[in-house]
């Protein structure tokens, strides 16, 4: 499982140098191969290619005319491109993306059980200010026995 954060650093060839505590994990139960992608462009979103796959397959059970699966593959296919840890770790955030979501220098990396989500600290802790943690979160995350 994929938990907690780290700072990493986007280089200028636009490649995010993973945490080794997260490579090491996704590599071991995952392989090196990836999709780096986003729903919205605010944030990158780094899926083991099997987690991906998984996904890919229960969007394949939905009609294809269903509106929220259109716009599912119309964003994270506008977004996403797939990649690989290269030797020393790092994954290319491809420049549609890096651009969308303002990937560069130091960003956070959070550990969202299955996959990896990358902000740029900055617009993370807008996104906390904007968005905070409500009573009517904590009453619904307690229907889960939370």
């Amino acid at each position: 499982m994929l938990r907690g954060n780290y700072s990493a650093k986007i280089d200028d060839k636009g490649r995010l140098k993973v945490p080794t505590t997260f490579r090491v994990l996704v590599q071991e139960q995952h392989g090196s191969n990836l999709y780096v992608t986003s729903l919205s462009g605010e944030s990158v979103r780094i899926y083991p290619m099997p987690v991906w796959l998984d996904i890919e397959a229960k969007l394949a059970k939905v009609p294809s005319t269903h509106p929220a699966r259109a716009r599912f593959f119309d964003r994270v296919n506008y977004y996403g491109q797939a990649a690989e840890f290269d030797t020393q770790g790092r994954v290319i955030i491809h420049p549609r993306l890096r651009d969308s979501a303002g990937m560069s220098g130091e960003v956070d990396v959070f550990g969202q059980y299955n996959y990896l989500e990358i902000w740029n600290h900055d617009r993370f802790l807008a996104k906390l200010q904007r968005e905070p943690f409500t009573d009517d979160d904590a009453r619904a995350l307690s229907e889960f026995g939370i």
